[in-house]
């Protein structure tokens, strides 16, 4: 809509449909310009208009009391109608945080009767709590931790609010490791099983939910926004803290661009702020668009996270581990000598001048590969130099070495005996073989490629199953493990295989090889043997290796105080003490936080500037 004779400024959506566009009149384009200086996300398109992210307009929608005109400003209806939504729903977080009920409370034991008569999943006691909480408010977040059920939850919403005629279909957000629990649960919650389909390259029409992975997210923001916009839909981000970064990723701009198009939105995370109050605020704009970043930072800001998880335990719903019954796991961490060798080619690394790189710009780039370069070779030194393909095992017998024989490395190198085990390598063979002759499998989380495929020959005699980002029948693998009872080994890196899945009935027993900074998806992959429907008498061991003196200690150090952080503003004390959890961003920054930098850095023994 263009500015008509008696409107000065007309706002709507732009194209897209995913951001504010404010057009006004010749007469008004310096009041435009002063406008948007009090919107930082907004940008002129134009000389006559601009654009704001809806986040970013609901955030600052005070600032129109200063437009020059205000009986000349036109809003389109829909956009209005949006807008008048994002406002209630922050009215009823500000209530909420005041201490009065939901407008429409709903009593946990009237759950079932809401669901209609085509549920017929079983819920727990505080899966019905957890549903009632999420039905009360017109959008919700489950905080709850993995394994206990958020994807169940969340179905029984949707029954409920379907029941009720406020949604129609909706759009789920996961990773692909996921897909198949939603399938599941869709057939055995529903005497008619609902329509579940992966989206592919339009969404269907005929699909009750449709499951698309936060990769595709962003090419496919058109064809969604249509889908949402067609009929009243639930938007429901599973692993929701894979858009922490929120509107500075990708994956988050695409999710706050869509958030707005549904008429209900709700996030599930077992692990909401791996990296501190920053990944809460970017989860909870997320629901509530200009008011959940305000609300974490108030609550945060002074400091004191007991009253900041008291502030903000309102706005989630959360079942603890103590909740779901499960016998605690035992953690242990065997700190493991280098041998001489291994130990002087580490330090040799660490003299490396490009290890030191300053986390400036695109240094932070630099340091990233340095890191993971010093985690290769806590593990083992070989891991540094590239194979025939990233897949090649390393053989420990002819070092496939490709270093410059004038670098200083280089006779290092060659006086690795041809037969030597690293002892983490060594360390794992022995306590696979120790659980297999109990009868126990295990699985084992390696980070790199080369690792597991090295790994997976070294266990040749358990029969192990192999999965990474290359796997082509991942499936099967898994099935595998589950099944075949000679397959007494899974070997995989917790990128790939850390969500999504579940090993508890059949596994107990978790060895982690390595791990790096990113404290969720460390406790994400402690999940996928120690869940709900865990056996009551089920040992769960946890063994993670670590090399002495090496970066291993430093992610150790910091993987606790994140965890710490996370188990104090979520009024958690089980996940304190568990003592070390994770984050998003790229792989090469091997999910490090400036804290992580400032540890390493010293760890480097150069004082950060």
């Amino acid at each position: 809509m263009e500015p008509g004779p008696s409107a000065g400024l007309v706002i709507g959506f732009d194209v897209t449909r995913t951001q504010a566009l404010l057009r006004c009149v010749p007469a008004h384009k310096q009041a435009l310009g002063r406008l948007m200086s009090r919107f930082p996300s907004g940008r002129m398109v134009d000389q006559l208009a601009a654009s704001v992210p809806i986040d970013g307009f609901v955030a600052g929608i005070a600032a129109l009391g200063g437009w020059p005109d205000p009986d000349g400003v036109t809003w389109e209806p829909d956009f209005q109608a949006l807008i008048t939504d994002l406002l209630d729903s922050a009215d009823d977080v500000e209530n909420l945080l005041a201490g009065a009920p939901p407008g429409e409370q709903v009593d946990p034991a009237d759950v079932r009767g809401m669901l209609g008569p085509d549920w017929t999943g079983d819920l727990t006691k505080f899966q019905e709590r957890d549903i009632a909480r999420l039905l009360s408010m017109k959008h919700g977040a489950n905080f709850s931790v993995p394994g206990a059920g958020k994807t169940r939850v969340s179905l029984a919403a949707f029954a409920a609010l379907r029941e009720q005629g406020r949604v129609s279909r909706m759009l789920v957000v996961c990773p692909k490791s996921a897909y198949q629990a939603w399938a599941e649960e869709a057939q055995v919650c529903f005497r008619r099983p609902l329509v579940v389909e992966v989206l592919n390259r339009k969404p269907s029409v005929r699909a009750d939910i449709i499951v698309v992975n936060y990769e595709r997210l962003d090419k496919s923001l058109g064809a969604l926004s249509d889908w949402l916009k067609a009929e009243p839909a639930i938007l429901t981000l599973d692993e929701a803290h894979r858009m922490k970064l929120g509107g500075a990723g990708v994956y988050g701009a695409a999710c706050m661009a869509l958030g707005p198009l549904s008429r209900v939105r709700m996030i599930l995370s077992g692990t909401p702020a791996p990296n501190g109050a920053k990944d809460l605020e970017n989860l909870l704009s997320f629901v509530w668009p200009g008011y959940g970043r305000r609300v974490v930072t108030q609550a945060v800001n002074g400091g004191d996270l007991a009253y900041a998880s008291s502030v903000l335990r309102p706005l989630y719903a959360r079942t603890t581990k103590h909740e779901l019954g499960l016998p605690p796991a035992q953690t242990r961490i065997r700190k493991l000598a280098m041998p001489p060798l291994h130990r002087e080619i580490y330090r040799a690394l660490i003299g490396d001048p490009s290890a030191r790189a300053v986390p400036d710009g695109k240094e932070f780039e630099a340091l990233g590969r340095a890191v993971l370069r010093l985690l290769m070779a806590a593990t083992s030194p070989a891991l540094l130099v590239e194979g025939s393909s990233p897949y090649e095992p390393l053989s420990f017998q002819v070092p496939p070495l490709k270093i410059a024989e004038d670098s200083p490395l280089w006779p290092l190198f060659r006086r690795l005996p041809e037969h030597e085990v690293p002892p983490k390598y060594h360390e794992t063979l022995s306590i696979i073989d120790a659980n297999a002759k109990a009868g126990r499998k295990t699985l084992v989380w390696a980070s790199f490629v080369r690792s597991i495929a090295t790994l997976q020959t070294l266990l040749a005699p358990y029969q192990p199953a192999m999965v990474h980002g290359g796997t082509p029948n991942r499936e099967e693998e898994i099935q595998r493990f589950r099944e075949d009872p000679e397959c007494m080994v899974l070997v995989s890196n917790p990128a790939t295989l850390g969500e999504g899945i579940s090993l508890h009935h059949v596994c107990h027993d978790a060895v982690f090889v390595d791990r790096d900074f990113q404290a969720g998806r460390y406790l994400q992959s402690l999940d996928r043997i120690h869940r709900l429907g865990l056996a009551p008498d089920a040992q769960t061991n946890i063994t993670v290796l670590v090399s002495e003196g090496t970066v291993d200690e430093i992610v150790t150090e910091r993987l606790a105080d994140k965890l710490t952080f996370m188990g104090e503003i979520l009024d958690d004390p089980s996940v304190k003490q568990l003592a070390d959890p994770e984050e998003e961003p790229s792989s090469l920054a091997a999910g490090m936080d400036q804290q992580d930098v400032q540890a390493l850095l010293a760890h480097l023994g150069r004082p950060p500037r």
